[in-house]
């Protein structure tokens, strides 16, 4: 299952990083991994992916619940927060991404979830994705 959230974390990164309206509202260069050290602005960082076997008598499957979390630096307000998410939202669902080694059957938003962060009270958005892909 690892080859595919890593496949599919990859394919949504680089689509992310391709949109220019994305970028537009939040940078060249702020989408990562893990969260970078006293980064200012708005920024998006991977968050929790879960995985189920997917597989059908003949294809390799998995299912995947993913999320992106759009930060706030401590230059950023929670109306440019939910501006950035919606454009993730409108950039990735149903987006036919390619990730390698496998097909995307399907790419849906499910749920955005509002909140300050306990230790600097600054806003994220955590956006809640499900992703279907078979191997090929």
């Amino acid at each position: 299952m690892s080859d595919a959230i890593l496949a599919l974390r990859r394919a949504v990164h680089a689509h992310l990083a391709g949109d220019a309206a994305l970028v537009a509202l939040i940078g060249a260069g702020r989408i990562h991994d893990e969260p970078p050290r006293a980064l200012s602005g708005l920024y998006v960082v991977h968050g929790e992916v879960t995985a189920q076997d997917w597989s059908t008598g003949s294809d390799r499957g998995c299912e995947q619940t993913l999320s992106l979390v759009v930060w706030a630096g401590e230059s950023a307000s929670s109306r440019r927060v939910l501006e950035a998410a919606a454009r993730i939202v409108a950039s990735l669902d149903g987006a036919a991404l390619m990730p390698a080694g496998h097909r995307l059957i399907d790419l849906a938003w499910r749920s955005s979830t509002l909140a300050r962060d306990a230790k600097t009270h600054l806003p994220t958005v955590t956006l809640s994705f499900r992703a279907v892909t078979e191997a090929l």
